[in-house]
């Protein structure tokens, strides 16, 4: 029988790409060992809960109102050393958290997928002088500064050349696995696409475009779908919102009035469905979101990135040819009318998206991680 191992599993905000990939290598943990005792907690709720919520305000006005301030902020050497003594302040404070949550639950490994809660942990190994291994988990495809801690023992990379800047960040070759962005193994699954499209109400036949704004349905969704009122050639729409009712109700009005057939949605937990209900998806860039794409051949279609993660992931997806970026929304129209007039065009952006896909990221990715409970 498998050993009762104990793993802890630290990501920050509930609704995001990196609680989903805590939870996907949950999964994948449990379907290798059921025994294994996992707890995947919010570690800035855990520390801070009241920080929290003002970060995440913060955070969120920043980027809808101000993305040229977190473009200066992200990945800026000089930033990152100067808030180095605000960021030791902080870990210390949280130390005898840390302290009392480790010796409850006594974990044989810690992975972290968002650099907070890794430097958190990564520091107090450092002062503690603790050996229980930690490894971070990239959910994007840049390995900014905030990453980067001696102990960490490993690092699960989204790709090779993001591990390449790691090396060139200094770190040990040897620590990295390029074993892509881990995501639920349920996109790995087959579904018909047409008998999804018919119980979604859809025609099975008529290009479909998937429209997504991350799990809080931010872009520029309405702008996307008055353009793609235009496309001279036939395509119906499924609009998924997230937890953003207003645009949702907004939607809701535009939908019936549209000489399109459009699925609306708000938050949607089939989205692996969706995805293979799709021929091509227009989306917010994420780590998660496009790895899912990924593994469903999905070739992406991106609108005005933000500066940081997204616009890195951008940057990689367009290099690789598995994505379209536009600066735009109206120019969608002609963008969708071209893909569809120029087949050879799509399939050549599909072929791009299977072969930088990693679709048995979440089970390597627990693997690593039982196979380090042993160390």
């Amino acid at each position: 029988m498998p050993e009762n191992k104990r793993i802890i599993l630290m990501y920050i905000t509930e609704i995001s790409g990196h609680h989903s990939a805590t939870l996907a290598v949950e999964k994948a943990i449990r379907s290798i060992n059921p025994r294994a005792e996992i707890l995947n907690i919010n570690a800035f709720n855990y520390t801070n809960p009241i920080s929290e919520k003002v970060i995440n305000r913060l955070y969120m006005s920043v980027i809808k109102r101000t993305p040229q301030i977190w473009e200066y902020l992200y990945d800026n050497p000089v930033v990152a050393q100067n808030l180095e003594g605000i960021k030791e302040a902080i870990h210390k404070f949280n130390s005898n958290k840390l302290q009392k949550l480790f010796d409850n639950f006594r974990p044989d490994v810690v992975a972290c997928t968002q650099a907070f809660p890794c430097g958190m942990v990564a520091d107090y190994k450092k002062t503690t002088g603790s050996i229980l291994p930690l490894v971070a988990i990239l959910t994007d495809y840049i390995p900014h500064s905030y990453w980067i801690y001696d102990t960490v023992n490993a690092f699960v990379s989204p790709a090779e050349e993001v591990s390449a800047r790691l090396i060139q960040k200094g770190v040990d070759p040897e620590k990295i696995n390029t074993l892509g962005i881990p995501f639920d193994n349920k996109f790995n699954n087959f579904i018909d696409k047409t008998q999804v499209r018919r119980a979604l109400g859809l025609d099975p036949s008529v290009f479909t475009i998937l429209i997504m704004g991350g799990g809080q349905g931010l872009g520029p969704i309405k702008k996307i779908v008055k353009s793609l009122e235009k496309t001279s050639k036939p395509v119906q729409e499924i609009i998924v919102t997230g937890t953003n009712k207003k645009i949702y109700k907004s939607l809701k009005h535009k939908v019936k009035d549209s000489g399109k057939k459009i699925k609306l949605l708000g938050y949607a937990n089939n989205v692996n469905e969706l995805m293979s209900a799709s021929d091509i998806i227009i989306t917010k860039p994420g780590g998660i979101t496009t790895a899912e794409a990924l593994a469903k051949k999905l070739p992406i279609i991106i609108i005005k990135p933000i500066p940081g993660q997204e616009a890195n992931n951008t940057a990689y997806l367009t290099a690789m040819g598995a994505a379209i970026k536009l600066d735009f929304p109206q120019d969608i129209n002609l963008v969708i009318d071209d893909l569809i007039s120029n087949p050879a065009k799509l399939s050549g952006l599909r072929q791009a998206v299977m072969r930088i896909s990693k679709p048995n990221a979440s089970m390597d990715t627990a693997k690593l991680l039982l196979n380090l409970s042993n160390v």
